[in-house]
């Protein structure tokens, strides 16, 4: 293995993520796998990522895309076997490339063990307490123990039949039917994921992003809400009990073994409560993911995330894009709402794909210049775009389906990648993509994008390897309200230009630019990486 370097890699890191069923297919199935991934492990060397991060890989049903599990310690026949694994994360440590997987610790597939268990016992059991089993309201507990809602749509509980036939009672599912909910109250829950961490670090894995990591702890009342109130479900007091074990088992392995939080809070400061130095690592920074195309939005949202993390010690979290979001080409390519939120997608909304694009490329290089980590989301070093058409008949995203069609949902951004040649599959396998790929992927694909001096993929991997060398804090340049800019100690300066004209470029040697600069000016939606010029 060649990835032993700074003990504390994960605090500069850049970070790969793979949607493992639409990043390669190894077996000609339609579907992506980690042979798939194996054989691509180039195309990450050459990006010159330090990591990558693997969505989850183990048995399930697929009602989310892997996000119902089955089976904790073992792998998706879909994907390949335990020894696939083993042998991905062998190849990646070979090329210097770390290994993080998913853990889904908040809910469980239907399907699982403990689930079935729970069905069969009575109320009251212990196997129904890993659960949140409760009896209904009402007449003949006809009505939902509460009224929290899915996020997934519809009510977040469902009625069971009980062995005698009868309605019985109601389990929770934050998400959707088919993924109950584990009560983190219960000891035998706790011992599990304790025993599932061991179990992938004693199996080189170097770390964990633990999904909906805000979500575990629910309010023993189970109050009824407001709407968007989600305190009772989310971001409480125990979780720091959880993360305090976790890390302790992580501290115990060698090699800075990382866990990573999904957490989808409010503020940047409650988050960061969740970072100090013996709970986890790092947290996604999704103020900065759904922020507006604006320079004081990007500004504040910035120095908020600074200060925040550095009260606890912690680098922040940089990324633009998941496999959850809309891609932030078509985001930033909308002539109103440039943001993102999950109330509404904005799906359909007119999108000037050049402009996105323009845009997107500023926002790789603030991004990368950033002080802390970064997230990639596959195909975006690639310029890919939201795909917006998708036939409602193929569509697989439990969110299309529980709103009715109200919300497309999340599969437009999990379309399979193109690698190579000009018609679908584009190189993704041998057999048809389990999603429909646009017939315009033919000039983005990897192949095309590594012989294009200009292209998304060219600039990411300079930006990738000048990122190597940027350090020091961050301090604020004034070059006007619509130009966003800042100096990372003596050697850097970093400007983007959010207005609609240009701007006079700032004093120095162009080190890297998002796009063409001409006479002197940094145009509009455009950003540039500088060494400032010797003081004489």
């Amino acid at each position: 293995m060649t990835t032993s370097g700074n003990p504390a890699w994960w605090r500069g890191a850049s970070i790969y993520q793979v949607y493992i069923r639409s990043f390669a297919d190894g077996d000609g199935d339609g579907v992506g796998d980690l042979a798939g991934v194996r054989s691509r492990l180039g195309h990450l060397a050459a990006l010159g990522v330090d990591a990558l991060w693997l969505t989850p890989w183990y048995p399930s049903p697929m009602h989310d895309g892997g996000y119902d599990v089955a089976d904790f310690r073992a792998i998706e026949p879909l994907f390949g076997s335990l020894a696939d694994a083993e042998g991905l994360i062998a190849d990646a440590h070979e090329r210097g490339i770390r290994v993080l997987i998913d853990v889904v610790p908040n809910h469980a597939s239907d399907e699982h063990r403990w689930f079935r268990a729970a069905l069969a016992a009575e109320p009251g059991s212990p196997e129904r307490h890993r659960f949140w089993f409760r009896p209904g309201r009402g007449p003949e507990g006809a009505q939902p123990p509460n009224n929290w809602q899915s996020r997934f749509g519809g009510p977040a509980w469902t009625r069971v039949t009980e062995a005698d036939g009868t309605p019985g009672e109601w389990y929770l599912h934050l998400y959707s039917p088919h993924q109950p909910d584990f009560n983190w109250d219960n000891a035998d829950v706790r011992a599990e994921f304790e025993d599932v961490l061991r179990f992938w670090f004693d199996r080189g894995v170097d770390g964990f992003r633990i999904d909906v990591a805000d979500g575990l702890v629910k309010d023993p009342a189970l109050p009824d809400v407001e709407a968007g109130d989600e305190t009772p479900f989310s971001g409480r007091e125990g979780l720091h009990d959880i993360y305090r074990a976790w890390r302790k088992i992580a501290d115990s392995y060698p090699g800075e073994k990382v866990l990573v939080g999904e957490l989808w809070l409010p503020d940047q400061s409650h988050t960061a409560s969740y970072l100090r130095h013996d709970e986890l690592h790092s947290a996604f920074n999704f103020d900065f993911l759904t922020c507006p195309w604006d320079a004081g939005r990007f500004r504040e949202v910035i120095t908020h995330t600074l200060s925040s993390h550095d009260e606890v010690g912690a680098p922040a979290a940089w990324v633009l894009s998941n496999h959850d979001v809309t891609r932030h080409v078509t985001r930033y390519g909308r002539a109103g709402d440039t943001g993102f939120a999950f109330a509404d997608r904005l799906h359909g909304t007119p999108v000037d794909r050049a402009l996105g694009t323009r845009r997107a490329r500023a926002a790789a290089l603030l991004t990368l210049s950033l002080p802390g980590c970064v997230y990639l989301y596959q195909g975006e070093e690639l310029g890919l775009w939201e795909v917006e058409d998708i036939p409602d008949a193929l569509r697989q995203d439990p969110v299309f389906a529980r709103t009715h069609g109200k919300d497309p949902g999340r599969d437009g951004c999990r379309i399979p990648l193109p690698w190579s040649g000009s018609a679908p599959p584009f190189g993704f396998g041998a057999g048809e993509p389990w999603l429909p790929q646009p017939a315009e992927w033919a000039a983005y694909t990897a192949e095309a994008a590594a012989a294009d001096p200009s292209s998304m993929l060219t600039l990411y991997r300079e930006g990738l390897r000048l990122r190597a060398n940027l350090n020091g804090e961050l301090s604020w340049l004034e070059l006007g309200p619509e130009v966003l800019a800042f100096r990372r100690e003596a050697g850097f300066i970093f400007a983007l230009n959010f207005s609609a004209t240009p701007v006079p470029l700032p004093v120095g040697e162009v080190l890297l630019a998002s796009g063409p600069l001409a006479d002197g000016a940094l145009p509009a939606d455009t950003a540039v990486w500088l060494k400032p010029a010797a003081t004489p």
